[in-house]
């Protein structure tokens, strides 16, 4: 499944080197994704990748809601550092 506008935002992105190969092109829907274990596979997808800067910086210009832009994870616009599984967190991780 592509999400709407995302194409449009990665091929409009400032900054971003014309030509290259983003990670993202090739299967977006994963930095979008609801397993905490695929959100970070695709934060990983981001480190080598020569817009990694410009896409984080517009995403948060832009005020994404969600999602992984430029090695990062964004939930309600805001950087966090890892995608909570669904359901209750667990005791030990409150404990912490």
């Amino acid at each position: 499944m592509q999400w709407p506008g995302t194409t449009a935002v990665l091929e409009g992105m400032v900054g971003a080197p014309s030509g290259i190969e983003l990670p993202c092109r090739d299967e977006p829907e994963l930095f979008f994704a609801e397993s905490p274990a695929d959100v970070e596979l695709a934060k990983s997808l981001c480190k080598g990748c020569a817009a990694r800067i410009a896409c984080l910086a517009g995403a948060i210009e832009r005020g994404e809601p969600w999602g992984v832009w430029g090695g990062e994870l964004l939930l309600r616009g805001e950087v966090v550092p890892r995608k909570r599984p669904r359901g209750r967190p667990r005791k030990t991780d409150v404990a912490a």
